[in-house]
């Protein structure tokens, strides 16, 4: 069976321009790349509110993905209130996979400091696929493309080194 035939059927390379279609393309391409079991994802958003990080589908996939070699690299604006507060389920999936999580807070401004347009939230599974949110009802898909991953992967990283470590597996207090 060949990697290509793996794929969905409706997971399709190009541009998806509307708010739903935008929700179905990260769902699908979070079941994909949690099933294609990569060594890392990387996820940016502002705060992943619309991001389907509650369905019980996904989790489990992320539950079977989840070995300790790999590893997703999470960065959020600011803080991780707003994705605690709307995705308790992944906070509690977070919380039981603490050591394939790394996740950091970035500065908005970094999004902005390059010649090319920034997407509001990127989903890159190395070797597979790379998935750009431009707004709430526009985002586009690449399967397998070098070039686009390596860009996005160079963005994703130049972010995370300005960023600091946030949203902890769990808070320790008196």
């Amino acid at each position: 069976m060949s990697t290509e035939a793996s794929l969905p059927e409706n997971l399709k390379p190009g541009l998806v321009e509307s708010a739903e279609g935008v929700r179905q393309l990260l769902r699908q391409a979070l079941l994909l790349a949690a099933a294609q079991g990569g060594r890392e994802l990387c996820w940016l958003d502002a705060d992943f509110s619309g991001w389907p990080l509650s369905d019980a589908a996904l989790l489990e996939g992320l539950h079977r993905w989840a070995l300790p070699h790999r590893q997703l690299r999470l960065l959020a604006a600011h803080d991780y209130e707003t994705l605690r507060r709307v995705h308790p389920r992944f906070v509690q999936w977070r919380q039981l996979h603490d050591h394939v999580v790394r996740a950091h807070a970035y500065d908005p401004a970094d999004l902005g400091e390059r010649s090319t347009p920034a997407p509001q939230a990127l989903l890159l599974a190395p070797g597979l696929l790379t998935v750009k949110v431009w707004t709430p009802s526009r985002a586009s898909l690449s399967l397998r493309d070098p070039r686009e991953e390596a860009m996005a992967y160079e963005w994703f990283d130049a972010i995370e080194q300005r960023s600091a470590a946030s949203f902890a597996s769990s808070t320790l207090g008196l």
